[in-house]
């Protein structure tokens, strides 16, 4: 299994960061190498070389076409994060969904 780097963004990074910190104890719990980082989503730039995977939050849904654009041309999968996960803070719902994104 290939390590990760996930880059997950709100409108501020606030409640992205409790989010991130539990998918980051998920995938450790699980043996799997993993960076989470949260971000705003006005940074996304500034990170889209370093990262394979960018999670949205589901108030942010409404972006998604937008950060797949600001992703062209890098190996970055975009989804967003299922609600209920988000809404409940659920790492592991969080980390099945990153590695079904890549098939894993």
């Amino acid at each position: 299994m290939a390590k990760h780097n996930v880059l997950l963004i709100c409108g501020t990074g606030a409640s992205s960061g409790f989010m991130a910190a539990n998918i980051r104890k998920a995938a450790s719990a699980r043996g799997i190498e993993m960076t989470v980082n949260a971000r705003s989503e006005s940074t996304v730039e500034d990170y889209v070389d370093e990262i394979d995977c960018l999670l949205i939050g589901p108030h942010l849904a409404h972006i998604k076409e937008e950060m797949e654009e600001r992703c062209e041309g890098y190996p970055v999968k975009v989804a967003v994060i299922e609600k209920d996960a988000y809404a409940h803070l659920n790492g592991d719902k969080a980390l099945d969904q990153i590695l079904a994104l890549f098939g894993e």
